[in-house]
């Protein structure tokens, strides 16, 4: 089953690929530590009004880098085995009924219906949504 796993994850990475799939993770934790931190040195700097200004600064920096875009295929190679063993379980869920031999052949019969190349898309969104904590956009 792992040469199973290793042409669903090149597949996923394909249709990420394909579509110009860019995922934005949403880094709460880290723009809260900036703005806090912010906000105590303002404080020893400044007194009150440095608090607001150093809380005002922080929370902008904060909010700037929270944002940033990464490609998809990228973050799936950096996906620890267990993450990908988990996102391969998704995605098999979709192709389990169609025989493959090899990941070339996995993605030609994936790309030449659009309805299993939605449902691969959906399954990379969701798991993005929901595990990754990231919003996805696509070029197309």
């Amino acid at each position: 089953m792992p040469i199973r796993a290793d042409d669903v994850m090149k597949l996923l990475s394909h249709v990420a690929q394909v579509k110009g799939m860019k995922a934005a993770v949403i880094h709460t934790g880290r723009g809260a530590a900036v703005a806090g931190a912010s906000a105590f040195v303002g404080g020893i700097l400044g007194g009150p009004p440095g608090i607001a200004v150093g809380g005002a600064v922080g929370g902008l920096i904060g909010w700037m880098t929270s944002g940033q875009f990464k490609s998809v295929p990228q973050i799936l190679a950096e996906l620890s085995a267990a993450e990908k063993q988990k996102l391969c379980a998704e995605a098999m869920a979709v192709v389990k009924n169609l025989h493959w031999i090899d990941a070339a052949q996995l993605i030609a019969l994936v790309m030449s219906s659009s309805t299993l190349t939605e449902k691969v898309i959906g399954v990379l969104k969701n798991y993005f949504y929901n595990e990754l904590k990231a919003q996805i956009k696509c070029a197309e």
